[in-house]
């Protein structure tokens, strides 16, 4: 990837329950994320099988793209609230992006 504007961030993706949408959404936006993208998904885990046409019982995934600091503290505030007692699962990767004044 030569030529073109290119920095190391982290991916955070995260795996829960879909009816715990609204709230994620307000405590990433509350820690300073700009961006996210938010999917339907389906699988299996410990849980068993979930699948997507659920309503209640469905998976999203929320991917996070941004700096070491502001995944460090979302990651924390997470399993703060959430571990316990929600079905969610949380990680991380190295990626480099494009146009990185796009990702904090």
């Amino acid at each position: 990837m030569t030529g073109a504007a290119q920095a190391h961030r982290k991916l955070l993706t995260v795996i829960t329950e879909s009816n715990l949408e609204r709230d994620l959404v307000r405590e990433i936006e509350a820690l300073g994320v700009a961006g996210y993208t938010i999917s339907d998904v389906r699988g299996r885990g410990d849980k068993g099988l979930r699948a997507s046409h659920w309503g209640h019982s469905s998976n999203i995934r929320v991917e996070i793209v941004c700096d070491t600091p502001l995944a460090e503290r979302v990651l924390e505030r997470l399993r703060e609230k959430y571990y316990e007692n929600y079905a969610i699962v949380m990680w991380v990767v190295d990626v480099e992006v494009l146009r990185p004044d796009k990702f904090r």
